[in-house]
């Protein structure tokens, strides 16, 4: 009995310890725009968006350009502890190319409203109502929808086109494999030993995201998505490395899912649209015509 009252208590404050510390680990840094854009000469109005829980999202709108009619729409979702700012190079080169665009702030980052714990199927969710937002916006033809995100946007991009019909195509860059091995090599860096501490954590990850991350993880999405995809990643990405995007690749329904490697970039590529904007450019032209 003396033996186990105290293994009982040290399971107990494991228990204790383990959802704080997690939720502590994994919170997701908020940083609001400091700019608009107006400042890269684009057109917009400020929206918000309902999504899941009764919260609300922060989104800029911007509309295709003046005489387009009927014109394809890019729902855009930035990474974790981004926002729609980070986004603006992608309106840039979807604007020039006769797109409306929606830059959507998940929730907890960004303007959005705030909803406890960050996740892949958060994004998810508000990327879908994000997605519906825009294919009932006037002029903006709904059977003309296409998908943009970074880094677990892109996750989570992959993951609604899994779900939906609607998306004609996707553009995911930088997005990581499998959510399992991006938090392993992160507790590696930190020297957090997996077995038995990292395994509990992502078990009660696991049980707060309602969701396993065998079904979420985008190695495994990608084989239910039925649009094309373009999947992007920079080949100096020391975060996300390669060999994830190539796992996701070899995942791919059929052939109509491209690999476009960036060399000299790394896991925030948005600064090299300006050099390879012209093949995201030309897969959306092909796809959303």
């Amino acid at each position: 009995m003396s033996i186990l009252i105290p293994a009982t208590a040290a399971i107990l404050a494991l228990g204790m310890f383990v959802p704080w510390a997690v939720r502590r680990a994994y919170r997701a840094p908020r940083v609001g725009e400091r700019g608009t854009p107006t400042e890269v000469g684009l057109p917009y109005r400020s929206v918000r968006i309902p999504t899941a829980n009764g919260k609300t999202l922060f989104g800029w709108f911007v509309p295709a350009p003046a005489g387009v009619r009927g014109a394809a729409g890019v729902a855009v979702m930035h990474g974790w502890g981004g926002n729609a700012e980070d986004m603006l190079p992608f309106a840039v080169l979807l604007h020039r190319a006769d797109c409306a665009v929606l830059l959507l702030d998940a929730r907890n980052h960004g303007s959005s409203d705030g909803d406890g714990f960050s996740s892949l199927p958060r994004f998810a969710e508000d990327l879908e109502h994000g997605l519906d937002w825009l294919g009932a916006q006037p002029g903006v033809d709904p059977k003309r929808l296409a998908l943009l995100g970074h880094s677990v946007g892109a996750a989570a991009a992959l993951l609604v086109a899994s779900r939906r019909q609607e998306p004609a195509a996707v553009v995911s860059i930088s997005a990581f494999a499998h959510p399992v091995d991006l938090m392993r090599r992160q507790m590696s860096l930190h020297h957090v030993p997996y077995w038995p501490v990292g395994w509990v954590v992502l078990r009660y990850i696991e049980h707060s995201i309602g969701a396993r991350f065998d079904a979420i993880a985008p190695c495994h999405s990608i084989r239910a998505v039925a649009c094309p995809v373009l999947l992007v990643h920079g080949e100096a990405d020391e975060l996300v490395p390669p060999s994830d995007v190539r796992r996701i690749h070899a995942n791919r329904r059929d052939e109509r899912t491209e690999l476009l490697l960036l060399p000299d970039t790394g896991h925030s590529s948005a600064r090299a649209v300006v050099e390879h904007g012209a093949a995201i450019a030309a897969f959306l032209r092909r796809h959303l015509r």
